[in-house]
């Protein structure tokens, strides 16, 4: 049994019951307190801390409620369990991966940890982070990307601990997965939208240089226009753009969505009749913009709770999430 002492600091702002839940929490990732190892009684630590009664009692409510304490009547609190720490490192931070997240943190149960890391498609960054993690963490979800590094990275990770989402190029098969599909999913949203696509002249995909969206997408778009006889074009550059009548336009990069938004308004266009508008990945706001932007969007709530699922089970993961096509004003 291992002894736990606490002593609040006066010069702090955080609460003194929180500084002992925090305490509490912090010892046992320390492993200085350990699964069924007693805490001090309310007494003791009102007598050692100088801590009223209501605060040692209200500390021990949220570590019992966290289900990280548990009591025993006439023989005191315990440590219930030890605190799950989840590794969760994403590319970037976009809205669509704040639903995502939110999704994620929102399915866990209080007393698990996450830290979040981005790698920003850095592989420097990306084994950096990747390398200091090791050992420190009961899971690991990492969103992969496309770079040959990667395949030796993630292997430092033990393949059991390890959920890769969103994309699983790179992934072997001893890998747990969570994924959305870029290429058939895609056109099976288009195939469901083309009533609204025959409106236009041409499908125009803007696919800039610095995106790191899999050109999967491009493909299936092209190979969509081809075998309905609809003329089809890629711009990378959307500054160059010019943006006529009659043409519809799909967008990867929420940037370059607000660069099109601006020359509609510009131009005085209507969007859905004059121009249509396709963006990928859906967030909140694109509901609202313009009487609603059409999207073509996996479902990040659904691949939150998944990761989550993993976090809180035993079982080996290959999903693949949904993606479909929300219909909305501008197409």
């Amino acid at each position: 049994m291992n002894e736990f002492s606490f002593t609040p600091n006066p010069d702090s702002t955080v609460l003194k019951f929180q500084q002992l839940v925090d305490a509490v929490i912090d010892a046992i990732n320390r492993k200085a307190l350990k699964e069924g190892d007693s805490l001090p009684s309310v007494n003791q630590l009102i007598k050692e801390s100088s801590m009223s009664r209501d605060t040692v009692f209200k500390a021990y409510a949220e570590l019992k409620k966290r289900g990280i304490v548990e009591s025993i009547p006439n023989k005191g609190y315990f440590v219930a369990s030890k605190q799950q720490r989840v590794f969760l490192f994403l590319d970037t931070f976009k809205a669509y991966k704040e639903v995502l997240y939110s999704s994620f943190k929102e399915s866990l149960s209080e007393d698990v940890v996450v830290d979040v890391n981005f790698h920003h498609y850095n592989i420097n960054v990306f084994e950096s982070i990747i390398q200091n993690s090791v050992g420190k963490y009961n899971t690991y979800i990492v969103m992969n990307f496309d770079h040959p590094e990667v395949s030796r990275i993630i292997k430092k990770i033990p393949a059991d601990r390890l959920l890769v989402i969103d994309w699983k190029i790179n992934a072997g098969p001893e890998h747990s997965r969570v994924y959305q599909d870029f290429g058939a999913s895609v056109t099976s949203c288009l195939e469901e939208g083309q009533h609204l696509l025959q409106k236009y002249d041409e499908v125009v995909c803007i696919y800039p240089e610095y995106t790191f969206h899999p050109y999967d997408s491009v493909e299936a778009v092209e190979q969509f226009c081809l075998e309905k006889g609809q003329a089809f074009s890629v711009v990378k550059d959307v500054k160059k753009l010019e943006m006529t009548l009659g043409k519809a336009y799909l967008v990867f990069e929420d940037i370059d969505l607000g660069s099109l938004l601006k020359q509609v308004r510009s131009k005085k266009f209507r969007v859905g009749s004059d121009v249509g508008i396709l963006s990928y990945n859906d967030t909140p706001m694109k509901e609202f913009v313009m009487g609603g932007i059409t999207v073509i969007s996996t479902d990040f709530v659904k691949m939150g709770e998944a990761a989550a699922g993993f976090v809180t089970g035993d079982e080996k993961l290959d999903q693949v999430i949904p993606t479909s096509l929300t219909v909305r004003e501008s197409l």
